[in-house]
């Protein structure tokens, strides 16, 4: 099975597309008079593009001679782009893969390129594929990439089981394997995810890093492997060092690292004048930060950094495309491409007006179209977490003499601690909280404190990790204990506790880690839970990207994992998890 299965159209549907072109059947759509951007001659031609359902069907100076009840659209007044493709979407993040889809491609970003993880951890095999092939018939395309690895230590690591692994890796919907965050272990020798990137490779799909300050020595031993781009260069010498050694290089632009105006800047001093194989991506981003879209973002820093608009442009469709190995489906304005198309009022201005998917208007001049709202998350054994077991102040001691300290929104390292942990309640003139990780079955935990988080946090309960595990922080236990309750109550999601009362909670009715909600709503809430940590003495960038990433063994130092408190350096426990 290979990625040639992607978006097949069937002999009937294609005879009739046929017909189209030889003036038998009429198309949907005619858009007369357009000035669109051909990748192929690095130019902006003016044609006429006939649509036929979900596919570009001719481009060209003829109008169809059978033109019946097909829209005929006066595009003299417009630019028209391919759709863009955000290629590596993480659509977990608060949002779901519905709601970031009907979101990006209202802002003309019509194709997402996914993250399989919690899919993975989550769900049995059959009903995770099913789920993504049901998302594929959505206006907007996905596609998926397949983890080799679950980025943090399991009790059971039953969930990455080989038939699992190669089913994913097989299927039509998944261009890619990756990211590769446990690289250190398969130079070290680990053979089995090398075998898993031997059969990506055989499959022709590109294989995605996650290589933050790799060397030289390091790019190349990674190369050879199979490694064909990364995401992780954070300034301009980075990335000319990824791109000398032969990857195409993700340049990165997300809430915790918005670096891609200084990448632009550092590349023009460095002399790179050549972006073909360099693409852009918003890293899975939380929801706030698409306040103003999602690749148009991207485009529009790469168009004020004085970009050629084609390679602007090109880094979010055509070389993403061709990277992929599918611009014979997407990224080209083209006969045989989907109808995904962006129609701008200006060459610099990619936030378009109206916007194509699957030949469908999801956006026509400034107002969304009707889009379903409603998926079935239950259909694949997607629903909120039932918590079965009481959590009780007695369960929870803090007597352990090393504690976590955030160094940034995401790094922790091992502190010793002075504070006098059998007190029930912390002061809040310092920055050091109770920490708990439990089971989210309810069969371990691990107690320790952290550092770093904020000084005056009473208790908070969350679910919101890969593994749906739950995390409590907080200066009172009391309130930690409250917060849990309310957390089980509502089966799964975000809950702030003070002074006896609930203050702030986001629900996260799918696997304790989505909302089912819409992204504008997501968006307040999202914003309203932040600003409430920030005002309790959370100063780091991103209070969610630090909630979800205390067990990702993918960063330094230490993480709290199922297992325990794990070494990333030294790949040991160094205090195992308490069974309750």
């Amino acid at each position: 099975m290979t990625t040639e299965r992607i978006h097949r159209w069937t002999k009937q549907r294609l005879r009739e597309h046929l017909s189209v072109v030889k003036g038998e059947r009429p198309p949907t759509i005619v858009l007369q008079q357009a000035t669109y951007l051909n990748h192929a001659r690095r130019k902006w031609i003016q044609a006429n593009i006939w649509i036929a359902d979900d596919q570009i069907v001719y481009v060209g100076n003829d109008m169809p001679e059978v033109l019946g009840d097909a829209e005929v659209v006066d595009c003299s007044n417009q630019y028209i782009v391919p759709g863009y493709i955000e290629h590596h979407a993480h659509p977990f993040q608060l949002y779901n893969p519905h709601s970031l889809a009907k979101y990006a491609s209202e802002r003309g970003t019509t194709t997402l390129i996914n993250d399989n993880l919690v899919y993975f951890l989550n769900l049995e095999k059959k009903k995770a594929l099913s789920l993504i092939e049901k998302l594929e018939e959505l206006p907007t395309t996905m596609y998926w990439w397949t983890r080799y690895d679950s980025q943090t230590e399991l009790l059971k690591d039953e969930m990455f089981s080989n038939s699992k692994i190669k089913s994913w890796l097989e299927h039509h919907l998944v261009v890619q394997g990756g990211e590769l965050t446990s690289w250190p272990k398969v130079l070290q020798g680990d053979d089995t995810t090398l075998h898993w990137m031997q059969e990506t490779t055989r499959l022709r799909k590109p294989i995605e890093g996650h290589l933050p300050g790799a060397s030289e020595k390091t790019l190349s031993q990674m190369a050879l492997l199979g490694v064909t781009c990364d995401h992780e260069a954070i300034t301009g010498e980075e990335v000319v060092r990824r791109l000398d050694v032969g990857y195409t290089v993700s340049l990165r632009h997300s809430s915790i690292r918005p670096d891609l105006p200084r990448l632009f800047e550092e590349l023009k001093e460095l002399g790179v004048d050549y972006f073909g194989r360099c693409l852009m991506t918003t890293d899975g981003s939380p929801p706030s930060f698409y306040k103003e879209g999602v690749m148009n973002q991207c485009i529009q820093i790469a168009l004020d950094a004085g970009l050629d608009p084609v390679d602007a442009y090109g880094m979010a469709t055509y070389y993403v495309a061709r990277y992929y190995n599918v611009d014979h489906k997407l990224g080209m304005i083209a006969p045989g491409r989907i109808a995904h198309l962006n129609f701008l009022s200006a060459k610099d201005a990619p936030t378009p007006v109206s916007v194509l998917a699957k030949g469908q208007w999801v956006m026509r001049d400034g107002k969304p179209a009707e889009q379903k709202q409603h998926f079935k998350w239950s259909d694949y054994g997607i629903g909120p977490i039932h918590f079965d077991w009481d959590l009780n102040e007695d369960d929870l001691h803090f007597s352990m003499p090393m504690g976590i300290e955030m160094t940034n929104a995401v790094i922790l390292k091992p502190y010793q601690t002075m504070l006098e942990t059998a007190a029930n309640e912390l002061a809040t003139d310092h920055d050091e909280s109770f920490f708990a990780m439990i089971d989210k079955k309810g069969k371990w935990l691990i107690t320790t404190t952290l550092k770093g988080f904020a000084s005056s946090v009473m208790g908070l309960a969350s679910s919101y990790s890969y593994t749906g595990d739950v995390i409590l922080i907080g200066k009172s236990i009391k309130a930690m204990v409250q917060a849990f309750n309310e957390l089980k109550k509502q089966g799964g999601g975000l809950i702030l506790v003070e002074n006896d009362e609930v203050i702030d909670r986001i629900q996260l009715p799918l696997l304790g880690m989505m909302s089912d909600a819409p992204m504008e709503e997501i968006m307040e809430q999202e914003v309203s839970f932040a600003t409430k940590l920030r005002e309790r003495g959370y100063n780091h960038e991103d209070p969610m990207y630090s909630l979800q990433f205390f067990s990702s063994t993918h960063l330094p130092y230490i993480r709290v994992t199922q297992r325990g408190i794990y070494d990333v350096r030294k790949k040991r426990i160094l205090f195992p998890a308490i069974m309750r």
